[in-house]
Parts: C-alpha cells; structure tokens; sequence
C-alpha cells in the first residue's frame, strides 16, 4: 500500500509572489537527512535579535513541508491513534517531529474534536514548541465556541493563538498574538474535498486585500487519500515573518488536518 510520506511533495510556486522557493527534489543529501542544530547559520542569516530557543532555522526558510505518518495499526483495525508528523524544510530535511498526546477515549469517541496537545521538537530531543487544543465545535451553524489552538514557544509561554471565526460559507481563521489581539487572516476554499487536487488556505493582512503566504493540502493521489489518513502540507511564507507567527501556522496546519482532512476506515 502506497504511503503518503515515502516521498516529499513537489514545491508549489505561488504565482506573483515568493518567487524561487526551493525544491524538495533538489535535495543535495539524500536519504532523508535531518539538518544539524549544531551547525552555524550564513552570517547573513544570523539573527539580530533574541530568538526563541530552538526557533533560530524557521528565521531562515520560506517553505516548511509537514509529513503526517502513516499508522499502519490504524490502517488495519481501522481506529484512531495518536498523530505523528515530520517537519521538513524545502531540500526534505527534518528539522522538527511532532506528536500528538491524546487518551484513547477521547480519540475513539471525540474523534476529531478530541482535546490534545502536540508537543514539537528538534533533532536533539528538545521540545520547542507546545500546541495545545482543548474541546471546541465544529460547525457552521454554531456561531460560539469554535476552534482554537494555544501557541507555547517555549513550552510554558504563550506567544499566540489559532482562532476559528463564524462563517456560514467559507473556513476562516485569524492567527493572534499573546494578548488574543488579530493579526494576519487564514481563509480556505469553498470546499475542502480536494479529491483531484491540492486545497489551499491563503494566509492575508486583516483587511484580505494582501496575500502573504499560503498553507496547502497536498493531493497525494486516490488510493493514499482513501485508504490512509496520513497528510502532506505545505506551509509558504516570507523568510523574514516573525517566527513565532510561522509557529503558529504550524499549529494550524495541525489545525486544518484535524478538522477537514482526518479520516480512518473505520469511516469508510
């Protein structure tokens, strides 16, 4: 059976804007090599100011592509079980792995509103990152209560959050600072089927009349999308955004997997 993460998707350009973004198939160190904390960054790309441990690599990178594990026990008794993802930059090295910590019985009967936490870390073991995600709805005609995401870099400080916003005909989203204030606008296509193709969530200025980026659900072709619940992502921005936004954006890739594309074949 096909797995979705043997091979690390194409680069999607985005047209008119962030020309150049690497290519995964250029990757000069095959095998899938991991990028090593240890090493020095160019000087050009040293940071000016104090970065969150652990962060220093997302203030280089303008592509970071998200591997979901296939879960072969899940495949075969057709059940939940706990989230795995690989973190990659654009030449297919790791950088970061997340995992999901949730109890069996909020995923069997919570399913993919369950509560959990998404602990992330680097090469080293390090955890750098924290996404918490407690109970919420999930559905356009509850207009209370939605989706949200908390933002820990590092774990133990809230730097932002990953808000839901009511609308009866499209996904959308805001990505907070640590004071809830609004500050970049995620919104997703009238359909989030994407049987044919990818399904792209474009990152805007608060007013929608600026793209800055864009998260994208690769299509990894039919068999993989019906018989795995494993998904590829993409997440596009400018090298130079804060990076505690990029973890954000992160965690609303997670976000975007839970609600729109998280199935087993328990659901077939």
């Amino acid at each position: 059976m096909a797995s979705k993460d043997a091979h690390t998707p194409k680069s999607r350009g985005l047209p008119h804007f962030l020309p150049g973004a690497p290519d995964p198939e250029q990757n000069p160190n095959p095998g899938n090599p991991e990028w090593q904390p240890g090493l020095t960054p160019p000087r050009s790309f040293l940071p000016t100011v104090c970065l969150p441990p652990g962060l220093e690599y997302l203030s280089q990178i303008d592509l970071i592509i998200i591997h979901q594990q296939v879960e072969l026990l899940g495949m075969i008794l057709g059940t939940e079980t706990s989230n795995k993802y690989e973190i990659k930059n654009g030449l297919g090295q790791r950088i970061y792995f997340a995992v999901e910590e949730s109890i069996c019985f909020n995923r069997t009967f919570c399913s993919t509103l369950r509560s959990c936490t998404l602990r992330i870390t680097d090469n080293s073991g390090r955890e750098v990152i924290t996404v918490n995600r407690p109970l919420r709805c999930n559905s356009c005609w509850c207009p209370c209560y939605l989706q949200e995401l908390e933002i820990q870099v590092p774990p133990g400080t809230v730097v932002g959050y990953v808000a839901q916003k009511w609308d009866p005909f499209q996904p959308k989203f805001t990505i907070q600072n640590a004071n809830k204030e609004d500050i970049l606008k995620i919104v997703g296509p009238w359909s989030t089927c994407g049987c044919f193709g990818d399904v792209d969530f474009e990152v805007k200025t608060m007013n929608e009349k600026l793209t800055i980026g864009k998260i994208s659900k690769y299509w990894s072709g039919f068999v993989n999308d019906v018989f795995t619940n494993a998904d590829n992502f993409g997440i596009h921005v400018p090298a130079d955004l804060d990076v505690t936004v990029k973890a954000a954006m992160i965690g609303a890739c997670f976000l975007f997997d839970f609600m729109f594309f998280e199935h087993s074949l328990a659901g077939l």
